[in-house]
């Protein structure tokens, strides 16, 4: 799958589950496998780098060989603040890296062309923010982010005290790309128990290629 940039991604783990009843989601059984492989094994080939944004014991994720990156901005602030860590820490360990990727460790369908679909959109002199939508719904923390904000994300959260993803890239230009479902949102995320027996059903009647494969489209 072509590069068309050199751009580092992170899987974000950051959440409390409060929804499922706390812990970690992302570990739970889908298909015979955590959530968590799944979406390693559908992201890791699009990007240059791959780094996981979680808090606490980082033992749990043994499965990952990459850094895993704590957020800098405490108090479980959601996913903005594993944004800006993921971009101070590609900026410290790959300053020429421009671009960051950013990928929900609860969507087990991720796009295989996501960053190479968003990346096809970025003009480097007018786009900060590349961004997902499918089936007529904008999916923020799915998105491309030109790693020169990362001072002014600091900023926003520490001093401004933003929180809502949308708040924040209201201010910039955001381009977004539509992607096409195949029977199911390709940004669908478990959230709770019924979304993740919903999940579960998508393996039992699909053909197992639709884990390793995907016929979304964009547009």
């Amino acid at each position: 799958m072509a590069k068309l940039f050199d751009i580092t991604g992170v899987m974000l783990a950051g959440g409390l589950s409060r929804r499922m009843g706390g812990g970690d989601k992302t570990l739970l059984d889908l298909d015979g496998r955590t959530i968590f492989e799944h979406v390693i094994e559908r992201v890791e080939g699009q990007v240059s780098r791959l780094i996981l944004n979680a808090n606490g014991d980082p033992s749990r994720f043994q499965k990952f060989k990459g850094p895993i990156v704590l957020d800098s901005v405490a108090g479980n602030v959601g996913p903005l603040a594993g944004i800006l860590s993921a971009m101070e820490w590609s900026e410290k360990n790959n300053p020429d890296c421009r671009w960051l990727a950013s990928f929900p460790t609860d969507a087990p369908f991720i796009p295989l062309d996501f960053v190479s679909a968003l990346s096809a959109q970025i003009d480097p002199a007018e786009t900060d923010i590349v961004c997902a939508k499918s089936l007529n719904r904008i999916h923020p923390p799915f998105a491309i982010w030109k790693i020169s904000l990362k001072s002014d994300l600091r900023n926003a959260l520490v001093d401004e005290g933003v929180r809502k993803i949308d708040d924040w890239t209201g201010r910039y230009k955001v381009v977004y790309v539509d992607f096409k479902g195949d029977g199911i949102d390709p940004f669908f995320n478990i959230n709770d128990r019924v979304s993740l027996e919903e999940a579960r059903k998508v393996f039992q009647n699909r053909l197992k290629g639709f884990a390793k494969g995907s016929s979304n489209e964009c547009t």
